[in-house]
């Protein structure tokens, strides 16, 4: 297959720093953002840049319930959230998978009053960091981790999301 080529079932891949497959499981993603199989590459090869990586993901393009059926099956929460991220195993020639929801993350970016496609780009770039290794569950972590998305996002043109107006 060559980078940028289409895959079955609507999914996209891409070749560079990362290898990245993105599959629509649920309509309505390509009118919210637009180009987003383009900006999430941009996304996850800014991050792999970042911190000095490469690797394979997918990234699942889904909605609420699935996310819902994911987040109670892999981590016994029965709710929808914004993107769940799966880690290879340790030693694998993938760095993992990513599930983002369009629900939330329209409801997300409506409440923060940010367009949907720099909620996505975040996101993106969360879930990459979290497959990376990166977490956000001590304040240190946090820091760090809130750090890194900023200078990301800054790179790939959006503003900081961790900034209050």
């Amino acid at each position: 297959m060559s980078p940028g080529s289409s895959l079955p079932g609507g999914g996209y891949s891409t070749a560079g720093l990362a290898n990245v497959e993105i599959i629509f499981a649920a309509p309505g993603w390509r009118g919210a953002v637009p180009r987003a199989a383009a900006l999430a590459e941009r996304a996850v090869e800014a991050t792999l840049a970042d911190q000095r990586e490469n690797g394979h993901l997918t990234i699942l393009l889904t909605d609420d319930a699935e996310i819902r059926r994911l987040n109670g099956g892999f981590r016994g929460k029965e709710k929808a959230t914004n993107v769940l991220s799966f880690p290879a195993p340790y030693g694998s020639l993938t760095l993992g998978d990513l599930a983002l929801s369009l629900g939330v993350v329209r409801r997300e970016a409506v409440a923060e009053g940010r367009r949907v496609s720099a909620h996505f780009a975040h996101l993106i770039v969360h879930g990459t960091l979290h497959l990376l290794g990166h977490d956000h569950l001590a304040a240190g972590e946090a820091v760090a981790m809130e750090r890194a998305e900023a200078r990301i996002l800054h790179r790939l043109g959006f503003a900081n999301p961790w900034r209050t107006a």
